[in-house]
């Protein structure tokens, strides 16, 4: 069977920045900051975060019973999907999708999971060891799988259903890993993405202790990367899902197509639980092997890379020398940007919500900027778009994500072009 060609045609995001897409993307390239101070953190030695506001899960679709049985994560990840399915088209008067159930696909993950969940009913078994008082619903809840199962339970997508869980890779695998089973004939359909909410006082305590985290005071110059005054990551919460789609299947259809998927990267660096490969190369084989994929011609290819770019002393230097290695000497001719300086990271959402960035960029021909980058790092010397949104018309992007464990993965995306 001869490989298809994968198209996005909806896309759906809950973030610090905003709760739909289009808000999520003005925000970007006016440069937004969404952290802000928590005052469930006012006791600890981090006060802020990146915290999705005002959420009402009810505008997405979602019924008062469901809500309440449910943790965070759950509740955005439907949303995400919920404005990425009605973006599409697929969707029909009633909640089912208008395709073959059997050929539309989930792959919807989380680096954690129901995080509040747990940590509610680890603390009631605790103050009571004969565990009565655990919820029945705390599994069901807990579990990193029942966001994308949730789902498919919601729009009858009966076709194949993956929780990938790759830490701050987690959503980037999830879009890689989807892309690879429309591209050889698994599924017509799959909503791919992540979602999380780990920003809660036991989440900010072990990153702080595990000194991941920022010791910044000011939260709006908090998030730092590519910054030589850069002390570690923000925490941040939220979701972001795309309908990837077969083309064929979508001209059928008539939707309108908002990009292509054009290649992708899974690599590990098989090397430390934290800190990444300071060769950097397993990284740069994830770059290299997405640009291959993609027909990458640096004569040319105005290339858009949107980093992982966390703020933290190690990973930016090693993304840095990472986009050396895979590019050459056209490394310093790209465009980057580092968007985790306005969202915080979002962990196991993170690489949707940046490949959504990714596409809009190629689509809109504007760069985000990295925000208060007034201080670059002189190991990290390549183009970051520090401060003001550039425009320029891009025929290619890279969303990276590199996370705890080693994982990495790169998603190549183009403008769609029939």
């Amino acid at each position: 069977m001869d490989p298809k060609r994968v198209v996005v045609t909806g896309m759906g995001v809950i973030s610090s920045i905003g709760k739909d897409v289009d808000t999520f993307w003005k925000n970007l390239i006016n440069g937004v900051c969404g952290i802000d101070f928590v005052e469930e953190f006012k006791d600890m030695p981090v006060t802020f975060a990146g915290k999705v506001k005002d959420f009402d899960a009810e505008l997405y679709g979602m019924e008062k019973p469901f809500i309440r049985k449910q943790d965070n994560f759950t509740l955005y990840a439907m949303a995400a999907a919920w404005q990425a399915i009605q973006q599409s088209g697929l969707v029909t008067e009633g909640e089912h999708l208008n395709i073959d159930p059997y050929r539309l696909g989930v792959y919807v993950g989380s680096g954690i999971g129901g995080f509040e969940v747990q940590y509610r009913e680890t603390k009631k078994m605790i103050e009571d060891p004969s565990g009565k008082w655990i919820s029945p619903l705390f599994i069901a809840t807990m579990i990193s799988n029942i966001a994308a199962g949730h789902i498919a339970i919601k729009h009858q997508a009966k076709g194949p259903c993956l929780d990938i869980v790759t830490a701050c890779a987690t959503s980037s695998h999830c879009i890689g890993e989807a892309f690879r089973a429309v591209r050889h004939g698994y599924a017509d359909a799959i909503i791919a993405g992540g979602s999380e909410h780990a920003s809660i006082p036991l989440g900010v305590a072990g990153f702080y202790n595990a000194k991941a985290l920022t010791r910044a005071s000011d939260p709006k110059y908090a998030s730092l990367p590519f910054n030589a005054n850069r002390q570690g990551f923000v925490m941040g919460d939220g979701a972001a899902v795309l309908m990837l789609e077969s083309l064929e299947h979508a001209l059928q259809r008539g939707a309108v197509i908002y990009g292509e998927v054009v290649g992708y990267g899974n690599t590990c660096d098989a090397y430390h639980a934290t800190a990444p490969r300071p060769d950097a190369s397993t990284q740069a084989r994830s770059i290299r092997d997405a640009l291959e994929e993609a027909g990458f011609d640096p004569s040319r290819d105005n290339l858009y890379i949107n980093t992982h770019g966390t703020g933290t002393q190690l990973n930016d230097v090693a993304e840095t020398m990472a986009c050396k290695l895979a590019l050459g000497d056209f490394a310093y001719k790209a465009h980057l940007s580092g968007t985790k300086s306005m969202t915080g990271h979002m962990f196991g959402a993170a690489g949707a919500a940046e490949a959504i960035a990714t596409l809009l960029a190629l689509r809109e021909g504007i760069c985000p900027p990295t925000i208060n980058l007034d201080v670059p790092d002189p190991e990290c010397d390549l183009d970051y778009t520090p401060n003001v949104a550039v425009k320029t018309p891009l025929t290619l992007g890279l969303s990276n994500s590199f996370g705890f464990g080693g994982h990495n993965a790169c998603v190549a995306f183009r403008p769609y072009k029939g």
